[in-house]
């Protein structure tokens, strides 16, 4: 048993991450003595554990350094740290440090021209920084083998890295096949909880929801974007609802309780992001099960065997596999042979 375990956060306060970090500090055992750096905007809804100790880092540059000094200044040599904010400390620390990495930016090789500015000097800076400390961690943990794959390419190997999916609530989640009756009774027919960074891909989405209405189909659909963090976009959405007139509604950021609601509600998840580290609204929508509707990507089969698949990158593909799931036939290629060819071409030349 370390003597005191470490919890360094000063970057983690929404989305999946503070989640998955609410889950972790209130799971610390009370034999443990622990103590938490995390962010300052950071909210709670319930007690912490009366052995947990936290101190507030305000979300600057300078508060972020100092963090890591801290850290550095206070641990020691059979302490355990838990950098859960993807990257490795700053210094080199007298204890165990296990780095939790769920950003798959930070080790895929993917352009990031998609997003604002700032949030695009910060992924790079963080880029380098994983780069640059990697040797300060003792080993990594990601919750996919995808993940696992991509770091330990990254790292050639060089780093310890274990597997260990974890979330709030882990009951097992298994397919569970709704007849259409029951899902008719439902609220609403699809759903996505999701934030409005680029790679969640609401644009694509949202053009296969227009594509669908050409064609006489307004199935409905709930979103959870942030309005203020993601305006733009949300403007976007608002002139696409008005113009096709869509069955669309965007209920904003919302607590995790009343998510789990919507999935109560829902008939399926639609969950179009183009990655993931571990794609956590698939495993919550299973456990409340309802049928997935996701790409044919690696991050998906990870964790679950998906009602339809897709290809996240067209609007076409997305609009199809609703259709299927929603029992509508796509109609054939109308073939003919090559007299009817024929015959067609000489009738369009009269």
């Amino acid at each position: 048993m370390p003597k005191n375990l470490f919890i360094h956060a000063p970057n983690v306060h929404q989305g999946g991450g503070k989640s998955l970090l609410l889950a972790l500090l209130v799971a610390i055992p009370s034999s443990v003595k622990a103590l938490a750096q995390l962010d300052s905007r950071m909210t709670f809804p319930g007690v912490l554990p009366e052995n947990l100790n936290v101190r507030f880092v305000r979300p600057s540059i300078w508060q972020r350094l100092h963090a890591e000094w801290w850290l550095a200044q206070n641990v020691r040599a059979q302490d355990t740290i838990l950098c859960f904010g993807n990257l490795p400390p700053l210094f080199k620390l007298s204890g165990y440090v296990v780095v939790f990495l769920q950003n798959r930016y930070l080790v895929d090789n993917v352009k990031l021209n998609s997003f604002a500015l700032k949030i695009r000097l910060r992924l790079v800076a963080e880029r380098l920084w994983l780069a640059a400390r990697m040797a300060n961690a003792d080993e990594f943990v990601v919750q996919t083998p995808s993940m696992k794959n991509l770091l330990e390419a990254r790292t050639k190997g060089r780093m310890p890295v274990r597997v260990l999916p974890f979330m709030a609530n882990h009951e097992e989640y298994v397919r569970k096949i709704q007849p259409p009756e029951i899902q008719k009774e439902k609220g609403f027919e699809f759903l996505y909880v999701a934030s409005g960074e680029p790679h969640k891909n609401h644009r694509q989405l949202m053009e296969a929801w227009c594509l669908l209405a050409k064609e006489g189909l307004f199935p409905s659909l709930k979103l959870t974007l942030d309005r203020t963090q993601f305006a733009e976009l949300c403007d976007w959405l608002v002139q696409k609802i008005e113009k096709h007139r869509l069955k669309v509604e965007n209920f904003g950021s919302l607590p995790h309780g009343q998510v789990k609601h919507l999935y109560e509600q829902a008939s399926a998840l639609i969950y179009p992001s183009t990655f993931e580290s571990f794609g956590l609204p698939l495993i919550e929508a299973r456990q409340a099960g309802l049928p997935v509707l996701a790409p044919e990507l690696d991050y998906v089969r990870d964790v679950l065997d998906p009602e339809q698949t897709f290809d996240p990158e067209s609007a076409v593909s997305i609009a199809r596999a609703v259709k299927r799931f929603m029992g509508i036939e796509e109609q054939p290629l109308p073939l003919q042979d090559a007299s009817g060819f024929i015959r067609h071409i000489l009738e369009r030349a009269k």
